[in-house]
């Protein structure tokens, strides 16, 4: 009993907690929707340009992958959000809170969601791009009606596996200043000694990864045509199954 009650008396947990928890979601959010909106016109771009592509740029395609992508990858989220606090500023108005730290989770997540939407679109077979473009489709016309469809489960298990990346660099981005459960964890958890905050936001947080990880199961499970195409298999061999079985019962 001392347990719930030390639990719910705590300040950390019934003022501060809640408000962390929508800053959190707003960090995801907003970085989430930017992320999407630049990453996958940007991979799909990488993944034209390249040799073998629908329009091979090479040069091109070097500098964005090779400058822009890998090196943007390469440096660590913590060192990259402090060095992008003069563009939040600039674009936010200020260099602190969600709306802030936002700016670097976005340019933080784009080239990680990119390089995956580009290897998602490198397995659509090339067979039936050659087949679009034989029977005259339009460059555009094959990205936008045989890339994309084909590759679609794919992408949504990208896009999931970079919004559980952004709660990870969301909880780093509270601890320099962005606000959310990571500065919840280290004002309580980490400062006070606080094991109780400490043990609830990492409750959370686990929480928050297994719903948008399931959702996005769900999703590209749904929109899985080979998935559709087994289980209708497999519904048509049980009816079979099943009339043939009737038949011996009825001799």
């Amino acid at each position: 009993m001392s347990l719930f009650d030390d639990l719910f008396q705590n300040p950390g947990i019934t003022e501060a907690l809640p408000e962390e928890f929508l800053a959190t979601l707003q960090m995801i959010g907003i970085s989430g929707f930017f992320t999407l909106l630049v990453g996958l016109p940007l991979g799909i771009f990488l993944h034209a340009s390249s040799p073998g592509g629908l329009r091979p740029m090479p040069v091109t395609n070097r500098i964005v992958s090779d400058v822009v992508v890998n090196i943007t990858r390469s440096i660590p989220f913590a060192i990259l959000m402090v060095s992008l606090i003069p563009l939040a500023r600039l674009l936010t108005g200020s260099s602190i809170g969600p709306v802030a730290a936002s700016v670097s989770l976005s340019i933080g997540a784009i080239p990680f969601f990119a390089r995956l939407v580009e290897t998602s679109l490198r397995d659509v077979s090339s067979g039936k791009i050659d087949a679009a473009l034989v029977m005259g489709s339009t460059r555009l016309q094959v990205i936008t009606k045989v890339l994309i469809p084909e590759a679609l489960p794919s992408l949504i298990s990208a896009f999931t596996t970079t919004l559980v990346t952004l709660v990870g660099y969301s909880a780093m981005a509270g601890i320099i200043g962005g606000g959310g459960l990571g500065r919840l964890a280290y004002n309580y958890g980490l400062q006070r000694f606080d094991t109780m905050v400490m043990v609830v936001i990492i409750v959370i947080i686990v929480a928050i990864v297994q719903v948008i990880q399931i959702v996005g199961d769900r999703l590209a499970q749904r929109v899985d045509h080979r998935t559709a195409a087994t289980a209708g298999a497999g519904r048509s061999r049980r009816v079979r199954r099943q009339a043939a079985a009737n038949d011996v019962v009825g001799v």
